[in-house]
């Protein structure tokens, strides 16, 4: 395949996983992607590998061994890019229209080498990244797999989405209370998922935060500023506390997107 990223260690960590994808899916096998940050738009070094792969059917039990043992063999690569793959495997008639039952699929975590039943991937949000931005990596164009996401869908899917993150942010974490990776990371999914509201798209969460500088009130501004300056080491801040004033007002800033929400984007 040619190179997917400007990171010639990353594309040679994507040609590994799915030259074995390949080898242990064999004629199950239908394609693999590059989604999230790096479909979008705005990935860096410290992003996630997002990736798809699509199946013509269920993936056996013993697949599902393959692929873990596959998963621990490329964490122990010399690349930090090998560490943070995350995604699930697709049946091709599960993927192509959106699941209202949010079906779970063989998911491996960012960062985990053992497989989970989950229905992480199983959105409105992934079927409209991958069909408008996927980089493919091996199979059809995505556009052949997936039927058009309807703006509805994205919209009913991001409203239930910001209650879940804002019940998240109360959540105890590695660092106790807010981490410091958590916290930016909040406010710039707030703007985004408020973005997707009016435009009916999917940005990144750069995006989405240099959109909530401006749509959004003023008051907010230097939050959000902040937030985007925030990005380096995101991994180390995993385990620091956020400053306890910053936390506050970024659960404040969940409470005012919220209230936008409902007084701004109407129900379809």
């Amino acid at each position: 395949m040619a190179d997917p990223t400007p990171y010639p260690d990353l594309n040679a960590v994507l040609r590994d996983f799915v030259a074995s994808v390949q080898a242990i899916l064999g004629v199950n096998f239908c394609g693999a992607y590059h989604q999230g940050s790096f479909a979008v738009g705005d990935a860096d070094e410290h992003s996630d590998v997002d990736f798809i792969v699509v199946t013509h059917g269920e993936v056996s039990d013993e697949q599902v061994d393959q692929l873990e043992a596959m998963q621990k063999r490329l964490y122990e690569l010399d690349s930090t890019w090998a560490q943070h793959l995350e995604g699930s495997y697709f049946p091709k008639e599960l993927l192509r229209r959106v699941d209202p039952n949010r079906a779970p699929l063989v998911y491996f975590d960012n960062g985990s080498t053992v497989p989970e039943r989950d229905y992480h991937c199983n959105t409105a949000v992934v079927r409209w990244s991958l069909r408008e931005h996927g980089v493919v990596l091996a199979g059809p164009d995505p556009k052949d797999l997936v039927e058009p996401v309807r703006e509805a869908d994205l919209r009913r899917e991001v409203r239930e989405a910001m209650v879940e993150f804002a019940s998240w942010a109360s959540t105890p974490t590695k660092a106790g209370g807010m981490s410091r990776w958590m916290q930016p990371y909040l406010v710039l999914n707030f703007c985004r998922m408020l973005q997707t509201l009016e435009t009916g798209e999917i940005a990144s969460k750069k995006a989405g935060g240099e959109w909530g500088l401006y749509a959004l009130a003023p008051d907010w501004a230097d939050l959000i500023q902040q937030a985007l300056d925030d990005r380096p080491d995101p991994w180390l801040r995993v385990y620091q506390p956020a400053d306890p004033a910053v936390a506050e007002r970024t659960c404040a800033f969940i409470d005012y997107a919220l209230r936008e929400s409902a007084a701004r984007f109407a129900s379809d």
